[in-house]
């Protein structure tokens, strides 16, 4: 079973400042758009819809764990600051 990675499975306690966070921050709202596009790549080369070899999805993941990491930064200093 292919595991859900977008930002409201992966931080659900964090819904409200990641809505928050897309309307005011131009900067999180692009790394939101990018993150959730590496994902759903991720998602069709798992669920073997889209071929790929192992190193293109290594690299996907990665991008998509650094993409996470960013936006979670984001995240807590949004709370923190709240």
């Amino acid at each position: 079973m292919i595991e859900h990675h977008d930002l409201h499975h992966e931080f659900p306690e964090m819904g409200e400042q990641i809505r928050e966070l897309k309307m005011k921050n131009r900067h999180f709202a692009r790394l939101f758009d990018e993150y959730h596009d590496v994902d759903r790549e991720v998602r069709k080369i798992e669920e073997q819809a889209e071929a790929a070899s192992d190193e293109r999805l290594e690299e996907l993941k990665m991008r998509r764990l650094h993409l996470k990491d960013e936006l979670y930064g984001m995240l807590k200093q949004a709370t923190e600051e709240a």
